[in-house]
């Protein structure tokens, strides 16, 4: 009888990718991180397992986004106390915390359980080209979106 092979936790190989987020659209480069994240580029893709790679994001500061997203999308946080919501619009938050935009991007296409949550810990977005991580040996991770010009 055939039955379906079930990848345990002992067999997982994980490899590091870098991304270059120069000229790429926001949204499509956060739908490939996730996937890569999630690890959907494997054959070995279990959905209630985290198999997915680690992935290095540089350059986040020189995104680009479609219509009128610079001036309408506003990201709101709470503080916790009374009359404590926070708004920022997009064009104030990609000039001071450019990572966090990408970040916030990627991490709402993850699941949103401690599953996803865990996922999110192997994503490493930096503002500029420069990155810590030079001793994984990351390998450049090729985007299919188009890139805006």
């Amino acid at each position: 009888m055939r039955t379906t092979y079930i990848l345990k936790a002992a067999e997982i190989k994980r490899k590091w990718w870098v991304v270059d987020a120069e000229g790429l659209t926001l949204g499509r480069l956060a739908s490939e991180v996730a996937s890569v994240l999630r690890g959907k580029h494997k054959p070995t893709y279990t959905p209630y397992m985290d198999n997915g790679d680690y992935v290095i994001v540089i350059n986040a500061e020189k995104i680009h986004v479609t219509g009128k997203k610079m001036d309408q999308k506003i990201y709101r946080r709470h503080t916790g106390y009374f009359g404590g919501l926070k708004e920022t619009p997009m064009k104030v938050m990609l000039q001071k915390k450019p990572a966090d935009v990408l970040r916030i991007a990627i991490k709402g296409m993850l699941p949103k359980n401690n599953l996803g949550r865990h996922m999110g810990k192997k994503l490493k977005v930096y503002a500029g080209p420069e990155h810590k991580h030079e001793a994984q040996k990351p390998e450049p991770l090729l985007i299919k979106s188009e890139s805006v010009k």
